[in-house]
């Protein structure tokens, strides 16, 4: 989940949303990270924050990060056990407005990542840059140049980290909209065995423009669910031809650029585009999918004031806590305005069901049939759990959700409602309403490739 200018960091309800997780990837970076200094060594001469200006970059002039504020986020993500992906400035002494020219400056990068690790902070992964990769947004750097400056920086974390004080932190890039061709050239720009990044991240924005009047419309459109499918099939196979150690990560994805849009990519409707896509994706082999934002515009998890988890929260963390890694191949076989996804439970033998209800009239009744001869069933265990996700007075621009009816909403200090399942027979018929979510768990449903041993 991208972080976006968390400021109450004492807030109890925001700590509580990020302890659930447990822990949780935060990602910090997004279009201003490439033109943030660090104040860090003898470059920065007075640390100033951004100000407005149309005539610059990204429409913002200057922009530095004190080292005080570093070290008070960094004592809070401690606190709340979040692992960091950080979003390094990879703009920074190039040349150009549109098309970046020549190498990158790293002198300010390499202070502050050893800053960083002599302090003892510990960073999941450096990231390098934002949407310059392809066409860019804003501006562009050649696959070649970008390819030299990423050899640049897996110098540098090597270098800091060589005294394994602290794990090395992973290097990902190029954080930017999918360009088959400009991946293939960056990634033929490393000699042959020469390490390149740890893993591919891309974003998507599947809906459009948030200020699209019809956005409710296409998240319940199933031909902007599957369009994304192609895309993800590509970088499955760009990766296999020409970065097999790279793994896939969804970096950023918020259905609808420029903040997304009140009442629906922060109301329960979003959960359809959402959570489709969280699984779509796990299902061609991405390993992380950040959504933007955790807190920050429309498509927050959070509200932006007080930090209350807006619906997509609480299917991110039932997500979280059902689903495992492990995705096993799913067909609907009567409907297609029935999604559904199966992944081996999480931390159990049993499989975990998604199910999206994409009709607006049908309740449907879900009969699951395995077709593998590795299948068993325990007949100690004869009972199902389901979550139901419905929208408060059946109003899918709601903000409330409700759980198996139930609304969920923190209490006064600040801390989230359990997510109680409905225990349900396994011989009761499994229903799914009209415009709902299900998650359901099978614990009795025993397949081969989802073995304890794996986990």
């Amino acid at each position: 989940m991208q972080n976006a200018g968390m400021s109450d960091l004492s807030s109890p309800v925001l700590q509580h949303a990020i302890k659930a997780f447990s822990p949780l990837k935060l990602r910090l970076g997004g279009s201003l990270q490439d033109r943030i200094l660090y104040d860090i060594g003898d470059l920065i001469k007075e640390c100033k924050p951004f100000s407005v200006d149309s005539s610059r970059l990204f429409g913002f002039n200057g922009g530095c990060l004190p080292m005080g504020r570093w070290d008070e986020l960094n004592i809070f993500f401690q606190s709340v056990g979040a692992q960091v992906v950080f979003g390094l400035n990879a703009l920074y002494g190039r040349r150009g407005h549109y098309s970046s020219l020549g190498p990158w400056n790293s002198t300010n990068s390499r202070n502050f990542i050893k800053y960083t690790h002599d302090q003892g902070y510990k960073i999941s992964a450096w990231e390098f840059g934002n949407e310059l990769s392809g066409h860019g947004v804003g501006t562009a750097i050649s696959a070649k140049q970008y390819a030299a400056d990423v050899k640049e920086l897996r110098k540098i974390i090597e270098e800091v980290y060589a005294d394994e004080t602290l794990p090395q932190p992973l290097l990902i890039a190029p954080d930017g909209f999918y360009d088959e061709q400009w991946t293939i050239d960056f990634f033929e720009a490393f000699e042959k065995d020469s390490p390149t990044i740890d893993v591919l991240t891309l974003h998507l924005y599947s809906l459009g423009p948030g200020v699209d009047p019809d956005l409710k419309r296409k998240i319940l459109n199933l031909s902007y669910v599957y369009k994304e499918a192609k895309m993800f099939q590509n970088v499955k196979q760009t990766l296999q031809e020409h970065g097999p150690s790279v793994d896939a990560w969804v970096g950023e994805a918020g259905g609808a650029y420029n903040s997304g849009h009140h009442l629906v990519t922060d109301a329960f409707v979003s959960g359809f585009w959402y959570l489709d896509q969280m699984a779509m994706a796990a299902s061609y082999g991405t390993k992380a999918y950040c959504r933007q934002s955790l807190v920050g515009g429309n498509y927050g998890l959070l509200n932006t004031t007080t930090f209350e988890p807006n619906p997509d929260y609480y299917g991110a963390l039932l997500w979280h806590r059902l689903m495992g890694t492990k995705v096993l191949n799913t067909k609907v076989m009567d409907s297609q305005l029935l999604r559904a996804y199966a992944h081996c439970g999480k931390g159990t033998e049993g499989v975990t069901l998604l199910l999206l209800n994409f009709c607006p009239s049908t309740v449907y009744q879900v009969d699951v049939l395995t077709q593998s001869a590795s299948v068993s069933m325990d007949a100690r265990k004869t009972e199902r759990m389901e979550y139901h996700l419905t929208p408060k007075d059946g109003d899918l621009t709601s903000q409330i959700v409700l759980l198996n009816g139930e609304p969920l909403q923190v209490n006064k200090q600040g801390e989230l409602p359990l997510l109680r399942p409905k225990v349900v027979a396994d011989s009761a018929p499994l229903l799914v309403d009209p415009l709902s979510i299900a998650f359901v768990s099978l614990p009795y449903l025993h397949v081969a490739a989802c073995s304890l041993s794996r986990w």
